[in-house]
């Protein structure tokens, strides 16, 4: 059994603009309302440190695997709950390039493991929209 929020957004602002934002993670305490802190070298195959805060929820921290960092592209990592098979959460920004000077911000994550049951992921699709329109606002006021 596996579980998934998908959300998306168009932004009025260049791959590059908005991958510029997105990566630069020192920035993230203070524009970011949902992911608080990356720490670490975000690189495939590297674990990186990455603290969340849904909203109306307590904070995570985890220490998922890059899977994926291609340049203005993707952004992917792999985290787990304690180990593989209990809670795994496959975290993904994606960056879709419209050709007009906008482009299709998408960020999913897909849940797997015995405790998916459990899962709630009201408050944690509510902070993805939250990071999406900052992200938004952000790209496009630059």
């Amino acid at each position: 059994m596996a579980k998934e929020i998908k959300t998306e957004i168009l932004i009025n602002a260049t791959p590059e603009k908005v991958w510029s934002i997105l990566t630069s993670f020192d920035n993230y305490p203070n524009w970011n309302p949902f992911i608080k802190l990356i720490k670490g070298e975000v690189k495939v195959g590297n674990k990186i440190k990455v603290n969340i805060q849904p909203p109306n929820s307590k904070a995570m921290t985890f220490k998922p695997r890059v899977l994926a960092f291609e340049t203005n592209k993707e952004l992917r990592w792999l985290g787990h709950l304690l180990f593989t098979g209990l809670f795994d959460g496959e975290h993904k920004f994606e960056l879709i390039d419209n050709g007009n000077g906008t482009i299709t911000f998408k960020q999913s994550e897909k849940f797997k493991g015995i405790f998916i049951g459990l899962l709630n992921l009201e408050n944690t699709k509510n902070g993805f929209e939250a990071m999406n329109e900052k992200l938004k606002e952000i790209a496009e006021r630059k």
